[in-house]
């Protein structure tokens, strides 16, 4: 009696595939599979921003890349750190690429929990709006004051003070508008594709 033997070798490791969320974020026009300088910047600032907004931002992050199905590339909090220290301007900086798929699980994330806080960003973006039209102190509302605060303290911790970008944000005052323009790229994250625009902007300017 005949019978089919399967072919498989013992010990072939198992077939991972790409998370297909990642499939929605197209490729850039890069000679490389790596990430750009300025795109590991931007995308280190963008998450530092949801940190100053939510309260237990790594655990967060990490509870998302799981509801996502992104824990293969981004594992545990150490991963994390991993791949937020390839941005150039923090003080634990890494010289490990980060990799487009790498890159492409942040934006995920971070765009995700964009949708989630975009009531508290637009609530935000408002009250600097109104307060700047009545010239009055940025602590004249509570809300804004502490995601300032927060944002300002998480930048000066991680950020390596002798880098010469990072000297020029010396001020409260310089570092408050870096924090509201993340706020209006969060907004930016919610809309409509903002996910494929959010990603397709950290690329603007690279040479393929």
């Amino acid at each position: 009696m005949n019978r089919s033997v399967s072919l498989m070798p013992l010990n072939s490791p198992p077939t991972q595939s790409k998370p297909l969320i990642l499939d929605s974020l197209p490729d850039p026009p890069i000679s490389t599979r790596v990430s750009p300088r300025r795109t590991r910047l931007q995308i280190d600032l963008i998450l530092l921003a949801i940190e100053a907004l939510e309260l237990g931002g790594s655990e967060v992050m990490l509870a998302v890349a799981k509801d996502l199905e992104l824990q293969e590339i981004i594992k545990n909090r150490v991963v994390l750190w991993r791949l937020r220290t390839t941005n150039p301007l923090r003080r634990a900086h890494t010289r490990r690429p980060l990799t487009l798929d790498e890159a492409k699980a942040l934006v995920v994330i971070a765009c995700h929990l964009a949708r989630r806080l975009t009531v508290v960003v637009r609530q935000l973006l408002l009250a600097y709006q109104q307060i700047s039209e009545k010239q009055l102190p940025l602590e004249h509302n509570f809300r804004l004051s502490e995601y300032l605060e927060r944002f300002r303290a998480h930048f000066r911790s991680r950020m390596n003070p002798r880098r010469a970008l990072i000297m020029t944000y010396r001020s409260d005052d310089k570092l408050n508008e870096l924090a509201i323009s993340l706020l209006t790229q969060l907004l930016f994250c919610t809309g409509t594709s903002g996910m494929q625009r959010f990603w397709i902007s950290l690329f603007d300017g690279e040479v393929g």
